[in-house]
């Protein structure tokens, strides 16, 4: 279910202008889901997929220590892919809900933190 959720979120990304750089990216301190460019800047995006229903949204497993290991994983791998570009780094949450019927329903919030 994950990984069908990331690559629906990468298409989303994409049919959106933004250019998938890298994908399932892992280091010591974790995993990023999806990095991609938009304009100058890099993207780090996290994906959460849930089936609809009694569950709560995708986007409420985010917290605040989630948020800042985005970020700490987004300074390791541009670190590990030469820097900053000049429009810095920006971490997206991308949710995704598989309804019983029914196209999926992908939600994309900019800048979490």
């Amino acid at each position: 279910m994950g990984r069908y959720g990331e690559d629906l979120a990468a298409r989303w990304l994409t049919a959106h202008g933004m250019r998938i750089l890298d994908r399932n990216w892992r280091c010591r301190f974790g995993e990023i889901d999806i990095v991609a460019a938009d304009a100058d800047a890099f993207v780090v995006c996290e994906v959460k997929t849930r089936r609809a229903g009694p569950y709560e949204h995708p986007m409420a497993a985010i917290t605040p220590t989630k948020a800042r290991r985005l970020g700490l994983l987004a300074e390791h791998w541009t670190a590990a892919h030469g820097g900053p570009p000049p429009g810095g780094v920006r971490i997206d949450v991308i949710g995704v809900q598989l309804p019983a019927r029914g196209a999926p329903v992908v939600s994309h919030v900019r800048g979490v933190t």
